[in-house]
């Protein structure tokens, strides 16, 4: 399986923020959509980075209560590790090992084309394994 059918199975909804927007927006922003990341993109749509509970996390531990009023391009993650829809599920999860975070958004003709976090690879994980189970199940039934 790729990333392709990954987003085709789960949809390809982006939430994204501008890098002007405060950090209290973004947060509820991610509140309100109950996810854990959003991309920040600028007028034209392109990837500028991406802004998880993390770097919220570390702005607030650096700056107190004040950083919810800073622009969000000042937390925000700018050199985003990204993916294609050609991308197999193996090696977005080395890629999410490897870099220690927890979304990836997808790129398809330099436009953001989806987001992949780690529970939309565990959820497909979960399935497959359960998949493996039942044909054993049934293989052993047979013999």
């Amino acid at each position: 399986m790729n990333v392709a059918q990954l987003l085709g199975d789960k949809g390809h909804d982006v939430f994204s923020v501008q890098p002007h927007r405060t950090l209290a927006e973004a947060v509820r922003t991610l509140a309100e959509r109950r996810i854990g990341a959003v991309v920040v993109t600028g007028a034209d749509g392109g990837l500028l980075g991406i802004l998880s509970e993390r770097d919220i996390i570390r702005a607030l531990a650096q700056s107190g209560p004040a950083a919810l009023e800073t622009p969000v391009s000042r937390a925000m993650t700018a050199k985003v590790v990204t993916c294609r829809t050609q991308t197999s599920i193996d090696e977005l999860m080395e890629i999410m090992t490897s870099g220690r975070f927890r979304h990836v958004p997808v790129l398809e003709n330099d436009r953001v084309a989806g987001v992949i976090s780690i529970g939309d690879v565990v959820k497909y994980r979960l399935a497959e394994v359960e998949a493996e189970s039942r044909a054993m199940r049934d293989y052993i039934a047979m013999a």
